[in-house]
């Protein structure tokens, strides 16, 4: 059976000490550029480490890192109960019930959710966890009647992503209050106190809505679903405003658009699509000094285009296009510049907080995963 993650990096940085590539003193790779080696996440790492601390092979300094120890205990030694512990623990593994992770999403598809998934089930995988997943298509009721049977089942933590528009879940508030072992991803709920994965939306959108600026000028509107105590459009919202603000401008609640359903699992038909098509075309047919937008959405971007191109525009020579998210494109530029998240790495850390949990270890309760900016053909080069 394979070792998990933490042992992987121990023995890593146990070889190299038992070669002598790192020498009495030497500073030793930190939680983060341990993490990006071994593509893990920084709570797996800092396990690693302070296991190495434990065996006394190095001295971690607050505020400087991490060292070899100056005086090295028998390496052997060492070895040997490590050889002992990997065995015991084995069969420990062999003898146990699998952990069971219950999984609640409201949907997924290829532009965000997919790789979300992969990286819970990869994790899961590892640390020898089953997982199994109910979606809940943004309804409030289905969550609660998700978590409800989820801890029927007997599983061990959950993780959930929130529905739309959720200012609490009372099944959900419940299992917090009671210590149960749950993690947020993709977004945080006011009020509370649960442990959650996600992305700086803010400063994503800060970044987005500046790169817009920089190529397009002040004249930028804003799409999106409605916030309704959405943490994830919320931030958005701002990150879009703090952009215009740094440049001296005052955002137009005229250019902002917070109206539009159709990308919701719930709302997703051919009327509703239809509806916010027309709604779209009248929204940029009445601002025509925007020549450019900020779309929280992929989905809601593809309506944006295919608006646009059906009044004879051209993109990105008329109008430039900026949204969060958009499935891989392996053979060709991406359709939308975009923020990419990392979805994996969100579902790797959401496990591995629970992990923690479980070893009724101290977790964070806002854990941020750094985002990107992707170019696509929807902005000009220059």
């Amino acid at each position: 059976m394979e070792n998990p993650l933490y042992e992987q990096i121990f023995n890593y940085i146990f070889q190299k000490i038992n070669d002598g590539e790192l020498k009495n003193g030497e500073r030793v790779p930190s939680e983060k550029e341990l993490a990006a080696h071994f593509n893990v996440s920084r709570i797996t790492s800092k396990k690693a480490l302070e296991m190495l601390s434990q065996y006394k092979l190095i001295d971690r300094i607050q505020g400087k890192g991490s060292f070899v120890a100056e005086v090295i205990p028998d390496l052997h030694e060492i070895k040997v109960q490590k050889q002992k512990q990997t065995e015991g623990a084995e069969v420990k593994r062999e003898n146990e019930d699998l952990r069971m992770v219950g999984v609640i999403l409201p949907d997924f598809g290829d532009s965000f959710g997919a790789a979300l998934l992969r990286g819970i089930e990869e994790q899961c995988a590892i640390n020898g966890c089953v997982m199994i997943m109910k979606l809940t298509y943004d309804n409030l009721g289905e969550e609660e009647a998700a978590i409800r049977s989820f801890v029927k089942l007997g599983v061990d933590g959950i993780i959930v992503f929130p529905v739309h528009g959720e200012l609490y879940n009372s099944e959900l508030l419940r299992l917090v209050l009671d210590g149960f072992p749950i993690v947020l991803v993709d977004r945080y709920l006011k009020g509370i106190a649960a442990s959650a994965v996600f992305t700086d939306n803010r400063k994503a959108a800060f970044d987005l809505t500046n790169l817009l600026m920089e190529k397009a000028g002040s004249e930028i509107g804003f799409l999106s679903t409605p916030a309704e105590n959405t943490t994830t459009i919320e931030d958005r919202i701002m990150g879009f405003n703090d952009a215009c603000t740094q440049r001296g401008l005052t955002p137009r609640p005229e250019h902002m658009m917070t109206n539009l359903y159709s990308s919701l699992p719930q709302s997703f038909d051919t009327i509703k699509v239809q509806y916010d098509i027309t709604t779209l075309r009248r929204f940029v047919e009445s601002n025509t000094e925007l020549k450019a937008y900020v779309v929280s959405e992929y989905n809601l971007a593809l309506l944006l285009r295919e608006v646009l191109l059906s009044m004879g525009k051209n993109i990105p020579e008329d109008y430039q296009i900026v949204c969060f998210d958009s499935p891989d494109q392996p053979f060709d530029d991406y359709l939308f510049t975009h923020v990419r998240q990392n979805e994996r790495e969100i579902g790797r850390h959401a496990v591995a907080l629970l992990l923690s949990m479980w070893h009724h270890e101290a977790t964070e309760l806002n854990n941020i995963v750094e985002h990107e900016i992707v170019m696509g053909k929807s902005t000009l080069t220059t």
